[in-house]
């Protein structure tokens, strides 16, 4: 056979021989009766054999259209369930979404907007894992993770680069300190003061060492801990200053036991992108999450 079947052809002939009638069925159909008789033909020209007598009386089944009707009803009932079926995943969100994120994103940014989005989509799960900037942006780039939140820098073709969030530099000290009467401290004078280093290595640490060079000094850490947590417990005891996101001075330097100032340093308007693998389109769980979060 070098005809092809058409499924709504098969469909038609399905509800005339049902119907009893090419003119019942048209307007079962809503569909003009000519042209639903032309279906037909075209269908029994395809089959190359007669599917209906016609006669004055109505119209009769052949062999052969007893035939097509028996596995036309299954044919159209299938396609009937796989339409339904495709709308369904179409009209559900569900899959599993790799995020990337530096630790001022996990920490400031991410749990509440993280919870809102996973209780509106239960059906796509998000995994998370923290990295420094520069290995969130390797992840996407060797699509080991569908979206990065990092810290704002020149990256290599083939990803797209969003604005997440202001994430500004602060100074976070003892409430008695020195620099506590200062509305902001320049950087220069916090480097006068011993210092509590964060993530040796890291995207902040690097920053912080080259703008140090900078200005002809260096940035000497007395102790260098990996998490924000733990430096604001040093500064808390009374063993130095830190300089660390304004998203981790809020969530662990809040209380009356510290002083908290902006970096009066233009470079300290410290910016998170969203980084993702340039993909057109996206797949709809990895968009649903990226709106979510820009949003």
């Amino acid at each position: 056979m070098n005809h092809r079947l058409d499924p709504y052809s098969i469909r038609l002939f399905v509800s005339t021989a049902q119907a009893g009638s090419i003119v019942r069925a048209a307007e079962q159909e809503h569909i003009a009766a000519s042209a639903l008789s032309r279906r037909i033909s075209d269908l029994e020209h395809a089959f190359g054999t007669p599917l209906l007598v016609r006669s004055p009386r109505g119209i009769a089944l052949t062999d052969a259209g007893r035939l097509v009707l028996s596995r036309g009803m299954r044919f159209d009932a299938e396609l009937q369930s796989l339409f339904h079926e495709v709308k369904r995943l179409g009209d559900e969100l569900s899959g599993r979404v790799r995020l990337h994120a530096n630790m001022s994103a996990v920490i400031g940014f991410l749990p509440e907007r993280l919870g809102n989005f996973m209780a509106a989509h239960p059906g796509i799960s998000v995994s998370l894992q923290e990295e420094d900037t520069r290995d969130v942006i390797r992840a996407c780039l060797d699509d080991r993770a569908d979206l990065g939140i990092g810290v704002e820098t020149s990256v290599a073709a083939g990803l797209d680069v969003r604005h997440f969030a202001d994430d500004p530099l602060h100074i976070v000290m003892p409430a008695r300190h020195v620099l506590s009467g200062k509305p902001a401290v320049k950087f220069l004078d916090a480097l006068q003061h011993p210092l509590i280093g964060v993530h040796e290595g890291g995207a902040l640490d690097r920053s912080l060492r080259a703008q140090a060079q900078a200005l002809d000094a260096r940035f000497e850490p007395t102790v260098s801990l990996t998490s924000f947590d733990a430096v604001c417990r040093m500064v808390e005891a009374g063993l130095g200053i830190a300089v660390i996101p304004q998203s981790a001075a809020t969530a662990y330097a809040g209380s009356a036991q510290f002083v908290r100032r902006p970096l009066d340093e233009p470079w300290a308007a410290r910016r998170l992108m969203l980084y993702t693998l340039r993909r057109n389109p996206q797949p709809r769980a990895i968009q649903a999450l990226m709106d979510s979060l820009l949003g």
